[in-house]
């Protein structure tokens, strides 16, 4: 059960077309929020803000590339113009992590990742600030970092620098933005059950049962819901009291 607790708010939650990003849109929309779906994969985003609306709720999709600063400014002004301001956004889109050492990194992708998971976080920031400022009333940015911005893993270092970066914008905008009303903070997600962690471990021959205990104390992967519903707590006022903060969704990795 879902309680009524973004009533009224109107949230922009980035890379919303599947995985934590679908889940996040999805929750928000149960807790009351018009939901702005963004995302670059059309079919999939038009598909998520769909249920949201068969579901009795309020969605709209945007197409956007979170890298390209007018793309989001537009998204921004896409959301006004439809629902007349903005309360939350979640800043979630990013590309899957590298897969090849510091000696050897790949450098085209090195630029793909930085732009779309760093950039992309700071060009997202950029506009909803502008946006929350303007207003004048507050607001909440959420933003999705990862357990690889504190305990770093091998063979993807671009994934490892953007994380490490979102983590530091975030303390960056709280700092800023504080005495305005806004909050800012972040979530960094574990071994969440996705497509892409599901292709991982295809790759590598390895069952969840297998591979679960390593990056769990809880002996299981995680569920996107279950990083929604981080979000959500810190998009609500029920956090009213928390800016600049990380919660690790990440059943106790970091704390081994």
């Amino acid at each position: 059960m879902t309680f009524p607790i973004l009533e009224g708010k109107v949230a922009i939650v980035t890379g919303a077309a599947m995985g934590m990003g679908e889940a996040t849109a999805k929750l928000f929309a149960e807790a009351g929020a018009r939901v702005v779906v963004a995302d670059l994969n059309e079919e999939r985003g038009r598909a998520v803000a769909a249920d949201i609306e068969s579901e009795g709720g309020s969605a709209l999709f945007h197409q956007v590339n979170v890298a390209v600063s007018d793309q989001v400014q537009a998204l921004v002004a896409a959301t006004v113009e439809r629902y007349g301001r903005l309360d939350v956004a979640v800043n979630n889109a990013a590309v899957a992590p590298d897969d090849q050492p510091v000696s050897d990194f790949d450098e085209q992708y090195w630029d793909r990742v930085l732009a779309v998971d760093l950039k992309g976080t700071a060009l997202s920031m950029k506009w909803e600030l502008r946006q929350l400022l303007r207003q004048g009333e507050g607001g909440s940015i959420v933003n999705i970092s990862s357990v690889s911005g504190f305990r770093p893993q091998p063979h993807n270092p671009a994934y490892v620098a953007a994380k490490h970066g979102v983590n530091g914008l975030t303390k960056t905008a709280a700092l800023e933005n504080g005495a305005h009303g806004i909050r800012v903070n972040a979530v960094a997600p574990g071994a969440i059950d996705t497509p892409m962690l599901r292709g991982a471990l295809e790759q590598l021959g390895l069952t969840e049962e297998q591979y679960a205990p390593q990056l769990s104390l809880l002996g299981r992967f995680g569920q996107p819901r279950e990083v929604a519903q981080a979000s959500l707590w810190l998009a609500s006022d029920l956090s009213s009291y928390v800016t600049g903060s990380v919660i690790h969704a990440d059943a106790g990795y970091t704390s081994r």
